[in-house]
């Protein structure tokens, strides 16, 4: 992979001389704090059975670092003979309840005996947290409340890993799969099983939980979810789940999660043998990318038109870092958002649907021409829904866990919208969890509307991907400036620029 271009990176876990390992991360953002918990399962090897507690190191966001807390172990999350795996924090925005979900798992028992056996190991179980993860409440065992006598149709069953989230609707939505048994003793094996991805899910706040149905087709394992608004004002709940078949699979629900449609392949997002667990965050599209298109819709207009260009002469320097932190050193780069020069943004034609960078556009949308200037940009310039792009992170090799992408889509709900990845770091690495993050404050902002931030969880190493855990940040324009440029999925490359930035070289026609 050709990748100029790494974001700073920081060291949260990392594996000790007596051989305890830090694996499977997940990270959860509280916006209201600017707080980050970040979540791993402490090991007494790399072995799935040597499982032991759930650890957590937390975060306080400033403007542009990240000053880490010690790591500490969380004593409650564990049931007694039982080791703690899959993490899977969530947060309730109306109440400010943090919600840590795990699987408890007897003994030393393996998931492969459970699916072999059909013998289920694993408990559903959760601790609360109403200060930001200062203090955290006793455990709570829902696998009989929730699952009830289902379970004895699951050889196994586990969370996520990493975060869940919360719909517009309140509901907690929770990331799950289950190994179901097809039929036991069949065919000269013990147990036949397959494995399907599904929701836990809340409406009461967490007070009771519910599950839905399985993804009907395909094998679906480790998986996570994104709420994906469409700009005609539809909905749907996208999923995105490992699988054995070489490629990832997506699946739909257009009832938040009750039911899934049948998933589909995503040939754009390959797996390594055995698969691996990815992540994946929604976010809002950029308000500018949109005002664009609305202006496209009317009269050709420069970039220049609408959008501040940054002095060449007033550069952001960022303060010295606490100890223990990341500086984002990334972001105090000579091009915070745009370059000196015009940019160019790109409308091509892709399959039944006009794009714009891959963005499915309304073919009935009117737009009152305005004469706008560098003033506050509105979703009141727009009369559409500003629809949800989907950023995904994952090794980019189909042969082994190793360097690390993150991948774009515009329009998720089509497999063939992922752009190529951009490597942000070059080795043998694994599980990842993304979180998403406004930066308000003007240094970072164009026209008064937030920048897009990010933050990645993700193990790493130098010989094998489980000697660390690291944490790294981003924005949305260098994702885009360092996405490599494809004929097949963004329209074509400009003949007279070699940049990869293909935001900026697409043609307008």
């Amino acid at each position: 992979m050709d990748s100029r271009h790494f974001p700073a990176r920081t060291v949260l876990f990392e594996r000790e001389t007596s051989g305890v390992t830090y694996r499977v991360p997940a990270l959860l953002y509280i916006p209201c704090v600017a707080k980050l918990l970040a979540f791993a399962e402490e090991r007494l090897s790399v072995d799935d059975a040597h499982a032991n507690l759930l650890v957590l190191r937390r975060g306080t966001f400033y403007k542009n670092y990240v000053e880490w807390e010690d790591m500490r172990a969380l004593e409650t999350a564990t049931l007694a003979h039982h080791r703690s795996m899959n993490p899977c924090p969530i947060y309730d925005e109306l109440t400010g309840v943090v919600f840590l979900f795990f699987i408890a798992v007897l003994g030393r028992t393996p998931e492969a005996f459970q699916i072999i056996t059909g013998q289920n190991a694993a408990r559903l179980c959760y601790v609360s947290s109403s200060d930001q993860g200062i203090s955290w409440s006793h455990v709570t065992d829902l696998t009989q409340q929730v699952i009830g006598r289902t379970i004895e149709d699951w050889a196994t069953f586990a969370l996520g890993p990493g975060h869940g989230i919360q719909l517009k609707s309140g509901r907690l939505l929770l990331p799950a799969y289950a190994y179901h048994i097809d039929c036991k003793e069949c065919f000269g094996k013990l147990c036949k099983t397959t494995p399907h991805a599904f929701t836990f899910y809340s409406d009461d706040h967490g007070q009771s939980w519910d599950f839905g149905e399985f993804i009907p087709n395909l094998q679906t394992v480790e998986c996570q979810m994104v709420s994906v608004d469409e700009e005609d004002g539809s909905n749907v709940l996208y999923c995105n789940a490992r699988s054995p078949l070489g490629f990832r699979v997506q699946a739909l629900s257009v009832d938040d999660g009750a039911v899934f449609q049948p998933g589909q392949l995503v040939q754009r997002l390959v797996e390594p043998p055995h698969g691996c667990h990815g992540s994946i965050i929604g976010f809002q599209a950029p308000l500018y990318y949109m005002h664009h298109m609305v202006q496209r819709e009317t009269r050709s207009v420069n970039s220049s038109d609408f959008l501040p260009q940054p002095s060449t002469e007033k550069r952001y320097q960022c303060p010295p870092p606490a100890a223990g932190s990341v500086p984002w050193v990334s972001l105090c780069s000579q091009s915070l958002f745009y370059q000196q020069e015009s940019l160019t943004l790109c409308r091509t034609s892709s399959g039944h649907h006009s794009n714009f960078l891959g963005l499915r556009s309304s073919g009935d949308v009117h737009t009152e021409h305005k004469q706008h200037n560098t003033g506050t940009i509105s979703k009141s310039d727009f009369n559409f829904q500003i629809p949800t792009w989907v950023l995904y992170s994952h090794p980019t090799s189909s042969r082994s866990r190793v360097n690390l992408g993150i991948y774009l889509s515009t329009f998720p709900r089509e497999a063939d919208t992922w752009t190529e990845p951009w490597v942000i770091y070059e080795g043998p690495s694994a599980y990842s969890d993304l979180a998403y993050i406004e930066l308000p404050y003007s240094e970072f902002s164009i026209t008064g509307i937030p920048a897009i931030g990010f933050a990645c969880l993700y193990e790493n190493g130098v010989r094998s991907p489980y000697e660390q855990i690291s944490f790294s940040m981003f924005t949305l324009h260098e994702v885009l400036q360092n996405i490599p440029l494809t004929t097949s999925s963004l329209g074509s490359k400009h003949p007279s620029d070699g940049k990869k930035s293909w935001w900026k070289t697409c043609d307008i026609s």
